[in-house]
């Protein structure tokens, strides 16, 4: 069997990935917790607010776990290409993202994703051999599993209000790790009740993807997508519309404006797939970049180091002083610098540097004479 050619156009869709993510994390970084959640009092930062919930609040981290989905079929056939066990080397993974995950949220972002990465990977695992339809269905089940845990999500919130999440980034680096280990646990669960199912969703879409082949160019599935794109359009606009515009007072109004996003997330999630499937191709990555996308570990934690260097009081101490609007650009200028330092150091060393760490883990320790159990 030959090894199949990297598909490019999932290198641009993980670059931006990797943008829409950090300009939705990075208020979570920068500003103090009422202002991070809040309704700011400049009218350039309610703007700029409003539009992180309604075009990036949850759509690219299901692109990037769509993304982690088609993945695992990836990874599927590299382990029948070498003739070894796939079970190994898939949990071993798992167990890398946790450690990262686990080290991600106490030393730098308690809003970690790479740990939820790791229990839904976990998840996965009884659906590898489903057909993709079997696939598509149980994603589109996650809808509705989505809508029941975000009303539990809701009460919970409202018998047991807490303070936002506030990473404490003006306090020195031991302070602000201290601050993160107390939050983590309880950010953690807030993340799989409002993405969990959604995420899960988008990771079985992601391998039913590579099943059908749906990022080979000009196929049926991508032609399909295309087709239906502007009504996936008209749909998303008015979801997360309603997202955005629902005040936060608690209310049946909040309630019905969060239940939206269950379905206007998703919806956007793949509109934006389908542009970028179009740009793809015209656009041509520069090559640091296209490494980047191939290294997407070490960018992803680079994003929160570079923040934390710039709005730490262990750092510049700009935390708390800038607004949403002033964050949106700089959220994309700190992705890029993540991606390109990322893309220098893979084109120079061959893999960045977790991503080396990450492949220790996944093929180590090796048996049998130095080499996988073959099956």
């Amino acid at each position: 069997m030959n090894k199949p050619l990297r598909n490019t156009s999932v290198d641009l869709i993980r670059t931006a990935a990797l943008i829409g993510i950090c300009v939705v994390n990075l208020p979570f970084l920068a500003l103090q917790p009422a202002q991070a959640i809040g309704v700011p009092d400049a009218h350039g930062d309610r703007v700029a607010a409003f539009l992180i919930e309604f075009l990036f609040q949850g759509k690219f981290f299901l692109i990037f776990s769509f993304i982690f989905g088609w993945g695992v079929h990836i990874q599927i056939q590299s382990a029948a290409r070498a003739g070894v066990q796939f079970k190994g080397r898939y949990f071993r993974r798992l167990i890398g993202l946790a450690i990262f995950g686990c080290l991600h949220a106490v030393l730098v972002f308690p809003g970690d994703i790479l740990l939820l990465y790791a229990f839904l990977g976990c998840l996965l695992w009884p659906f590898r051999n489903c057909a993709p339809r079997t696939l598509i269905r149980t994603a589109m089940s996650m809808v509705g599993l989505e809508l029941i845990t975000l009303v539990v999500l809701a009460v919970l919130l409202s018998i047991y209000p807490t303070t936002p999440v506030n990473h404490a980034l003006d306090y020195n680096f031991v302070g602000a790790t201290l601050t993160r280990i107390f939050e983590w646990p309880g950010t953690f669960g807030f993340l799989i009740l409002f993405q969990g199912p959604l995420a899960f969703g988008a990771i079985l879409l992601g391998l039913a993807a590579a099943k059908a082949g749906f990022f080979e160019p000009g196929s049926r599935e991508q032609k399909q997508l295309t087709r239906i794109a502007p009504l996936l359009l008209l749909l998303a606009v008015l979801t997360n519309l309603a997202f955005a515009l629902a005040p936060k007072q608690g209310d049946l109004v909040e309630l019905m404006g969060l239940l939206s996003f269950a379905i206007g997330a998703p919806l956007m999630s793949a509109v934006y797939i389908n542009m970028l499937l179009r740009c793809g191709t015209w656009v041509n990555l520069p090559d640091v970049l296209v490494a980047a996308g191939r290294n997407t570990l070490t960018a992803y934690v680079l994003q929160g180091i570079i923040a934390g260097v710039f709005f730490g009081g262990y750092g510049l101490g700009f935390f708390g002083e800038l607004g949403n609007l002033a964050l949106i650009p700089l959220a994309v200028g700190i992705a890029l610098i993540s991606m390109t330092l990322t893309g220098l150091i893979a084109k120079y060393a061959g893999q960045a540097p977790l991503e080396k760490i990450l492949r220790l883990i996944t093929y180590g320790p090796q048996r049998n004479g130095g080499k996988e159990q073959r099956v």
